[in-house]
C-alpha cells in the first residue's frame, strides 16, 4: 500500500468514525424525553421548567427525562452512570429508554406509581450491572394539586429549593447508590407549597474545577442558585467560574413565576392584521420607552424578540399559515396579498401582557404574547435546533438567543419570554 493510499484509508476512516458518533449522538437525544420543550408548567401556579444537557464527549454517562404524567403531575429523571466511557453511558441510555416505557405504560393506564416505577426499573437493570458497577439516579415527581414532590435519591448530589423567603434548603440523598446487589430504597415526600425555586443536576456541575485554585464549583452553587432566576443566569454563572468542562453536565431548573393583577405594567388586545403587526411594535417600542428604564440594548433585543413572536401569533396562529404554504406564497411573490385574504376572514385578537417582577436585588420584564390559533407541538422545535441547515422557525431561534428564554404554554399558543433590566 502506497503511503498516498495510506492516508486515503485514513480518512475514510476518520469519515466513518465521526459518521458513527453523530448517529450515536442523534440516537442519544432521541432518548432524553422531554415533554416540556420550550414549554411552561401552567397548573396552579406558573412554573419555568429549562434543562442542560452538555455531554464532555459524544457518548454520555449522563441521561434525563422530564415527563408529563396529568394536569397535575410531573415526573423528571437524572441519570448519572459511574465511571466513564462506553459502560457507563450504555448503562444510563438502557435505563433511561426502560424508564420512560415503563412511565409510556403508565400514562397510557393512568396507573403512574413512582414506587413500583422504582422498583421495576430497579428490577430490570440490576442482572445488566456489572458487579462493581453502580449508578446514581434521581427519580422525582411533583404533584402540584397537593403542593408535595416525591423523590427517591441514590447518590445523587443534593437539590437545591429555595422558598419565598429566598432561603436555600439542601435535600440530601435518601439511598446509596444503585447497585447489582440493592434490594431496598426509600421514598420520601417534601411539602413545597412554599418553594419557588428547584435545582436538579449531576455532580459534574460540583465537582469542576474553578479558576479559584483548588476550589470545586461547591463552593458557589448555593450563591448562584439564589441570585439566578433563569437557567440561563445560572449556566453564565458556572461557567464564568471554571476554566474549562471537566465532566458531563446535567440539570433541571424550575422557577414559578407569580404573575399577577399588582405585577401587570399594561395589557392590549390587537386585531389580526398586518396593520396592528405594526401598531403593536410601535406601542411596545413605547412602552419600553416610557414605563421601563432599561439600556438601550436590552430595550432593542425586547423590541426584536416581540416582534418576531407577535409575527408568529398572527400569521401561524390565528391566519393558521404553516410554513410550506409561507414559503410557497414567498417563491410565488404573492405573500402580503395572501395575508390581506386571509385577515377578511379572522376576527381573532392577540392579547399582549407585560408584567413587571422583582427578584431579590433585580427587576424583569415578562412580556406574554396569546393568540386564538390552535397552536402546535413544541416538540418539533427540537427537530428545527438540531439540524442547522433546516431554517424553519427562524422567529423561535432568534428570540431565544436575544432573551433569558421563551416559554410556550401547552397548546402551543401562548408564550412568554423574558429580561433583566
Amino acid at each position: 500500500m502506497t503511503l498516498s493510499e495510506r492516508y486515503l484509508q485514513l480518512e475514510e476512516n476518520e469519515l466513518y468514525s465521526a459518521y458513527q458518533a453523530e448517529l450515536a449522538l442523534k440516537k442519544e437525544l432521541n432518548i432524553l424525553r422531554n415533554d416540556f420543550y420550550y414549554q411552561l408548567i401552567d397548573s396552579k401556579a406558573t412554573s419555568l421548567v429549562d434543562f442542560m444537557y452538555k455531554p464532555l464527549d459524544v457518548l454520555s454517562g449522563d441521561a434525563y427525562s422530564a415527563r408529563r404524567i396529568n394536569e397535575h403531575k410531573t415526573f423528571y429523571l437524572l441519570v448519572d452512570g459511574m465511571g466513564k466511557g462506553v459502560s457507563a453511558s450504555f448503562t444510563s441510555v438502557i435505563m433511561t429508554t426502560f424508564i420512560n416505557h415503563l412511565v409510556d405504560k403508565m400514562i397510557e393506564h393512568d396507573s403512574f406509581s413512582l414506587d413500583m416505577l422504582i422498583r421495576e426499573s430497579m428490577a430490570y437493570i440490576q442482572p445488566i450491572l456489572l458487579d462493581e458497577e453502580a449508578l446514581a439516579i434521581d427519580y422525582i415527581c411533583f404533584d402540584s394539586y397537593f403542593g408535595e414532590l416525591e423523590y427517591a435519591k441514590f447518590a445523587m448530589p443534593p437539590f437545591l429549593l429555595q422558598d419565598k423567603d429566598d432561603n436555600i434548603i439542601k435535600v440530601k440523598s435518601n439511598n446509596t447508590p444503585l447497585s447489582k446487589w440493592q434490594q431496598s430504597y426509600n421514598v420520601d415526600r417534601l411539602d413545597v407549597k412554599n418553594i419557588d425555586k428547584y435545582l436538579f443536576y449531576s455532580d459534574g456541575i460540583v465537582e469542576n474545577m474553578t479558576k479559584k485554585q483548588g476550589v470545586t464549583y461547591a463552593a458557589f452553587i448555593q450563591e448562584d442558585f439564589r441570585n439566578s432566576f433563569t437557567r440561563e443566569e445560572f449556566k453564565e454563572k458556572f461557567f464564568e467560574r471554571i476554566e474549562e468542562q471537566e465532566d458531563d453536565l446535567s440539570l433541571i431548573f424550575i422557577n414559578s413565576l407569580d404573575l399577577q393583577t399588582n405585577t401587570l405594567l399594561e395589557s392590549k388586545h390587537f386585531d389580526s392584521t398586518l396593520e396592528a403587526v405594526e401598531m403593536a411594535n410601535e406601542w411596545y417600542e413605547r412602552l419600553w420607552e416610557e414605563k421601563i428604564e432599561a439600556d438601550e440594548k436590552t430595550a432593542y433585543r425586547a423590541g426584536l424578540v416581540f416582534s418576531e413572536l407577535f409575527m408568529n401569533a398572527y400569521e401561524h396562529g390565528n391566519l393558521g399559515l404553516d410554513t410550506a404554504t409561507k414559503h410557497r406564497y414567498l417563491e410565488e411573490d404573492i405573500y402580503f396579498d395572501a395575508l390581506k385574504e386571509l385577515e377578511k376572514e379572522c376576527e381573532k385578537k392577540i392579547l399582549v401582557s407585560v408584567f413587571t417582577l422583582q427578584e431579590l436585588d433585580s427587576r424583569y420584564i415578562v412580556t406574554k404574547i396569546a393568540d386564538e390559533g390552535e397552536g402546535f407541538d413544541t416538540l418539533k422545535l427540537s427537530e428545527i435546533f438540531r439540524n442547522s441547515v433546516q431554517f424553519n422557525g427562524r422567529g423561535v431561534f432568534v428570540s431565544r438567543q436575544n432573551s433569558m428564554g421563551i416559554y410556550y404554554n401547552k397548546e402551543g399558543n401562548c408564550v412568554l419570554f423574558l429580561h433583566k433590566i
